[in-house]
């Protein structure tokens, strides 16, 4: 009797593994064939009605040329605003103005990636001429975008945690004495930055907060200066701990915050400018192979709009990370040209390449979810939320209004151009 179900048993098993084998290598033949059928590069569909009628390239051939002039000419004009104005004193960027009007560019990105990357990408990926599994079966634009925003913070994380690094084996301890004034000598560790010649968390003033300890030596003032917008009174002790000690405990992290800030805009420059060459190509070639006039006209405007102020935006960036007048300008020629070249790009492919095909639409719809992942952290990360959280920000009411005014100003403009481009 246990011979016999062993037999069973086994033929049973038997049958359940052949079943399995049988149905993986149907889906893997089935997954080769839709993977096959999305590379394509055969025409996909008819064209369209209006654009087939629209179609003239001896017409698009000028708006091409006219295109890479005018964005090419406000590419320049937005990056080069904030780089050559921080020797004006309106334009400098600590001032309020550059503020607002990074506000404004900030929201210009963020449209830029919701209303217009975003959106074509999900259409492209979804679109009929694709086969129905797996690129309808789920929502593969928002999942790239996810993964894109991801990637960016940890490239983000560990580009600050290089360059922070970086600066502490650029710096040497030394021994400072006499630092509590009220209690007598010590001797405590610090740190020297070898450029300035300042005590890390020595501030312009003479104010010195020394790095683990947390000692505080001020000229004998317990105002600690914020720069510009700061509240008053915020860093004022109380005044029973004034009536025993000039010193009083409080945490500061390694380094200085201007040397802090100062990586920060190092990583948020370079990697801003990752993510807006990367869409920049995109629309550049997507404007270049396009033969009709009807499709290239509205795009030169809404395209030179968004050029300025994302140049502005990114030329805001390279100048607070203080680099080189080469390395500025490298990075503020870099990303005039971008779109031009995707632009020139395009037109030699347009004899030959097909944007109409299976295999055009899967990497322009994957590279606009990358794209808009990108601009979405960006904006919102280390825009946004860099400038509207600081403490500058929340001790000046005027100033609050004023960007939140030209955040939404910005965000609305560049979200209306989708009616047009």
């Amino acid at each position: 009797m246990s011979s016999i179900q062993e037999l069973a048993g086994g033929l049973w098993l038997g049958e359940f593994s052949g079943l399995i084998t049988g149905k993986a290598r149907a889906f893997s033949a089935s997954f080769v064939q839709k993977v096959s059928e999305s590379m394509s590069t055969a025409t996909c569909g008819g064209e369209d009605d209006e654009l087939e009628t629209c179609r003239d390239e001896k017409a698009a051939f000028i708006l091409k040329m006219l295109a890479i002039a005018a964005i090419l000419i406000f590419g320049v004009c937005g990056v080069a605003t904030p780089l050559v104005g921080k020797k004006r004193r309106f334009l400098r960027t600590d001032s309020n103005l550059f503020v607002v009007a990074k506000a404004f560019a900030a929201g210009v990105i963020l449209a830029t990636g919701f209303v217009h990357m975003l959106p074509d990408a999900t259409s492209t990926l979804t679109d009929p001429c694709l086969p129905k599994y797996p690129w309808s079966k789920f929502p593969f634009s928002g999942f790239f975008a996810m993964i894109a925003a991801l990637v960016t913070l940890l490239v983000d994380f560990v580009a600050t945690q290089y360059y922070e690094r970086k600066q502490e084996k650029q710096s040497q301890p030394v021994h400072v004495d006499y630092v509590n004034i009220a209690t007598g000598p010590e001797i405590v560790s610090a740190e020297v930055n070898e450029s300035s010649g300042k005590l890390f968390g020595e501030e312009a003033g003479g104010g010195m907060h020394i790095v683990g300890m947390h000692a505080h030596a001020a000229h004998h003032s317990h105002n600690h200066s914020h720069g510009q917008g700061a509240c008053e009174g915020h860093s004022q002790d109380r005044p029973d701990s004034l009536s025993h000690s000039h010193s009083h405990s409080h945490s500061h992290g390694f380094g200085s915050g201007d040397e802090e800030n100062n990586i920060r805009h190092v990583v948020v420059s370079q990697v801003l400018e990752l993510g807006i060459v990367s869409h920049s190509i995109i629309i550049g070639l997507s404007l270049g192979v396009s033969q009709s006039p009807c499709t290239i006209k509205p795009l030169i405007g809404a395209l030179s709009f968004h050029q300025f102020f994302e140049g502005f935006a990114l030329g805001g960036c390279i100048s607070q990370a203080q680099f080189s007048t080469f390395h500025s300008t490298m990075m503020a020629c870099f990303f005039a040209i971008t779109t031009p070249v995707g632009i020139a790009a395009g037109t030699g492919l347009a004899s030959f390449y097909n944007p109409n095909s299976p295999r055009a639409m899967v990497v322009e719809g994957i590279f606009d979810s990358v794209s808009a992942g990108i601009l979405v952290y960006m904006s919102l990360v280390d825009l946004i939320a860099a400038d509207f959280l600081s403490k500058r920000m929340s001790c000046n009411v005027r100033l609050q209004v004023a960007s939140y005014v030209a955040l939404f100003l910005g965000a609305g403009l560049m979200s209306s151009l989708a009616l047009w481009a």
